[in-house]
């Protein structure tokens, strides 16, 4: 009996992990505009010129050169959408203060990368875009993710224009699946054991074995292109026809190496060719 079972588990087990795996059924039509133009990493940013990431001015030169654009979201304490990448603004406002414990109104009183340049509005930077270029929105972990998807969701009915939504937590592209199923979906990913070692070993686990797509079923997963042969995304890649964006691309030679695998190409600190 015992060893009855033990042959049942060897057997559904890899069955049961490639099912957990699976993205959702092939939508690639709906991701060809983002194989067109290049997507620019928060913005087409460049600190020697004074323009930050993440900032208007990022977005606007973005879409003078025809770029697409990546940008990161999160909630201020007030409600607020807003476009910011860290959980901190130390990095890029020299103030040991957590965003989300903000109200809009305080964060105004920051500049980014000692600029004239302020932490924007989601409002501000769609009324730049207006449709012009593509736009892959990320929804930030911290703080109230779930409510920040469902607010960036809700304001993207009236929106005219392409864009597709990612994270990195799984929940919030299953809340994506379940609430607007025609929204292009994605989940971000990586090698945890590479990237951040300190975690419990079941977090980087699950985490890096992306097993959650079975509840989110991405349809494109944007992975850091130099982990590109970790198992089960190259797994993945290999049983299932699904988009792959790679992040972040940071020169040329990066990019021309990604070709193999990935199709939507994420890039900052250069001009692509």
């Amino acid at each position: 009996m015992i060893w009855m079972s033990i042959v049942l588990i060897i057997f559904w087990a890899p069955l049961l992990y490639l099912w957990m795996l699976g993205p959702n059924k092939p939508r690639l039509k709906a991701m060809r505009p983002f194989e067109k133009t290049y997507i620019a990493h928060r913005g087409l940013h460049d600190a020697s010129k004074g323009i930050p990431e993440n900032s208007l001015k990022a977005f606007r030169r973005a879409v003078k050169y025809g770029y697409g654009m990546e940008m990161d979201l999160q909630l201020t304490r007030d409600g607020k959408l807003v476009v910011f990448h860290d959980k901190s603004l130390e990095r890029m406002c020299g103030v040991k203060r957590n965003l989300t414990d903000l109200t809009y109104e305080e964060l105004q009183k920051y500049s980014l990368e000692g600029t004239q340049e302020k932490i924007p509005l989601f409002d501000e930077v769609l009324e730049i875009v207006a449709g012009k270029v593509p736009m892959i929105i990320e929804i930030k972990s911290e703080g109230h993710c779930i409510r920040a998807t469902k607010m960036a969701c809700e304001r993207l009915r009236t929106y005219k224009g392409i864009y597709c939504i990612e994270s990195f937590h799984p929940a919030c592209v299953w809340w994506v699946r379940r609430h607007y199923p025609k929204i292009p979906r994605g989940q971000l990913c990586m090698n945890y054991f590479v990237e951040e070692p300190d975690k419990p070993f079941y977090q980087k686990l699950v985490m890096t074995s992306m097993v959650f797509n079975c509840f989110s079923r991405p349809d494109f997963i944007a992975y850091k292109h130099s982990h590109k042969d970790q198992f089960s995304y190259k797994l993945l890649r290999k049983i299932y026809r699904v988009e792959n964006a790679a992040w972040t691309i940071e020169s040329q030679q990066q990019m021309d190496e990604a070709r193999d695998v990935f199709r939507v190409m994420i890039f900052e600190g250069f001009i692509p060719r």
